[in-house]
């Protein structure tokens, strides 16, 4: 699982993955979560109206993504 740390070292690369995977997430949003995981959480909640324990599971999809 792609850690904190590797998340925002890897942020630059991987932002292009996150924007075609939550086509609903703005570049100012993603400019927001610049690999802060807290707050691409909540960016997953707001923008596609999930509750946190979903958003959790998405973002662990992805990360799982990120890191094969």
């Amino acid at each position: 699982m792609v850690n904190e740390d590797i998340l925002k070292g890897k942020w630059k690369q991987i932002k292009g993955e996150a924007q075609r995977k939550w086509g609903k997430l703005t570049d100012d949003d993603l400019d927001e979560i610049n690999g802060n995981r807290e707050v691409f959480l909540g960016k997953i909640q707001e923008n596609y109206g999930v509750a946190e324990e979903q958003a959790e599971t998405m973002l662990e999809e992805f990360e799982r993504e990120q890191a094969s």
